[in-house]
């Protein structure tokens, strides 16, 4: 619709929009709730309280020229431009649009606001997951993932107030963190069993319809929601270069997907809150605490009919489970209710315990042919980020993290010692870093593998930790005791985040 046409068609717009609410309603349940639709307020709707509801309502008249101004395009440009990211299937690069961004954001606008914008392609790419398999990326173009982020710029204001507290992921102001730290006050407060909801493949599988009836009880303006419409059913360019078409998913990967999960997971939301569960969501990923097994089966066969009826979406029965905390992962980590002290620990999960030691492997191949200080600085970057996010970890995980730096030096042992090559070499390097000439003469080194060698007592002496130190190698157990802090710990070791 023409932005000079929008005066003399407001009530065109207004039906158009009455239309959709109409017909999105009628799509929104497969059972067709007539509670719903008379305006009634059903037990188990999964609306939002009505104060949430008389909340900002977007005015047809601004919200599409407000995602479509100059000061809402050129700061989603700029976001877009932080992020970098690969090209989508057009192969536009960010340095591509960032010689002509001017030009580029001035026709992006007439087009929005002429309503000749119509999104391109989305690149789907294969990443390997954690725990097997593979997770598919979807990657729009540039221009596209500008739109995306304009649009999102305008609705998240609409719909972060309202959103659930116990709603963790893709929050300003929240994460993974905050939602430890919310799980840990469940089971603090005894309730000790854990309803583990794996939904699979939930980015797949958004049911489009039920997307954006809900959009439609607080957006007025149907330009917005045909223009989300159009983003949903981009087509996608699979890896051989296949075109299929869209029919239900929020491709991850574009800036506004996170958002649409959070709208679409609210419902599940609200239906935990309504049913008075205890529960901590991030993302996909939902646990709900409980005080016994019994009770955790039967929400676990409640909630998992709602979620396939209801929503439309599928729970993945292989990984979801009722269990103890400190038997699932979740968000990374483990807890584990003390019973003497009724302390919450916070512990490592079994996947992140793997995940750091195959990284450390990548990341220190055997066969380097850079100087070992070029090692260190990469390996160095991402130590960091790692204890970073793991530092809530209870003080239970000091062993892991020692046995952590120390797996990491052996690595970088069997890399020096591979450099050197002959052990003839070997032997004279080692009698420079000021090992005794009786401990090289005990130095058994036939029929012994580099792993092997790297263990033994003269190349710790000689390739000692303080000798690494000097090389600026991060040790992840001291990193996490300066990041922990004596004063931000409390008596069980467990460094104190709020989760509100």
């Amino acid at each position: 619709m023409r932005a000079s046409a929008r005066g003399g068609k407001a009530s065109t717009v207004g039906k158009t929009v009455m239309q959709l609410e109409l017909r999105f309603e009628t799509a929104d349940s497969p059972q067709g709730n007539s509670a719903e639709r008379d305006g009634s307020s059903p037990a188990r709707s999964g609306e939002e309280p009505k104060s949430s509801l008389t909340t900002r309502r977007a005015s047809p008249s601004t919200l599409f020229e407000g995602i479509a101004s100059a000061t809402n395009l050129r700061k989603a440009w700029l976001r877009v431009a932080a992020n970098d990211g690969a090209a989508g299937p057009d192969r536009e690069s960010i340095d591509d649009v960032r010689e002509h961004a001017d030009e580029v954001l001035a026709k992006l606008r007439r087009e929005l606001l002429r309503g000749s914008y119509r999104p391109g392609d989305i690149r789907r790419v294969w990443i390997p997951k954690p725990g097997g398999g593979q997770r598919g990326l979807g990657i729009p173009n540039v221009i596209d993932r500008i739109v995306q982020q304009a649009t999102a710029q305008l609705l998240s204001p609409l719909y972060e107030p309202t959103f659930h507290r116990s709603s963790h992921g893709f929050r300003p102001g929240r994460s993974c963190h905050t939602a430890i730290a919310e799980a840990r006050e469940h089971l603090a407060a005894g309730h000790g069993w854990v309803v583990d909801i794996d939904l699979s493949k939930f980015f797949d599988r958004v049911h489009h319809e039920r997307l954006l009836a809900r959009l439609a009880r607080r957006i007025n303006d149907a330009r917005v929601l045909c223009l989300v419409r159009q983003m949903l059913k981009a087509k996608v360019v699979m890896p051989d270069g296949v075109v299929v078409s869209s029919t239900e998913g929020t491709p991850q990967g574009g800036p506004l997907s996170p958002l649409l999960s959070n709208i679409v997971l609210d419902e599940l939301d609200r239906e935990l809150e309504q049913r008075g569960l205890r529960f901590v969501r991030y993302a996909d990923d939902c646990n709900i605490y409980v005080r016994s097994e019994r009770s955790g089966r039967r929400v676990m066969a409640s909630v998992t009919q709602f979620i396939e009826r209801r929503l439309r979406l599928q729970v993945n029965q292989e990984k979801s489970a009722v269990a103890r905390p400190e038997e699932r992962h979740f968000v990374g980590f483990r807890l584990q209710l003390m019973p003497k002290s009724g302390n919450v620990v916070v512990m490592l999960s079994m996947r992140s315990r793997d995940r750091i030691y195959e990284a450390i492997r990548e990341k220190t191949p055997r066969t380097w042919g850079s100087s070992i200080k070029a090692c260190i600085q990469q390996l160095n970057a991402y130590l960091r980020g790692w204890i970073s996010f793991f530092r809530i970890c209870s003080s239970r995980e000091t062993r892991t993290f020692q046995r952590i730096d120390s797996h990491v030096r052996r690595r970088l042992r069997v890399m020096v010692l591979r450099h050197w090559k002959r052990l003839k070499t070997a032997r004279r390097r080692l009698l420079r870093l000021k090992v005794q000439p009786r401990v090289l003469q005990k130095w058994t080194t036939k029929g012994r593998s580099w792993w092997a060698l790297a263990h033994t007592s003269a190349v710790e002496k000689g390739l000692s930790n303080d000798w690494f130190a000097l090389l600026g190698l991060v040790s992840i157990e001291e990193r996490w005791r300066a990041l922990r802090g004596e004063n931000e710990a409390d008596s069980s070791g467990q460094l104190l985040l709020s989760s509100r």
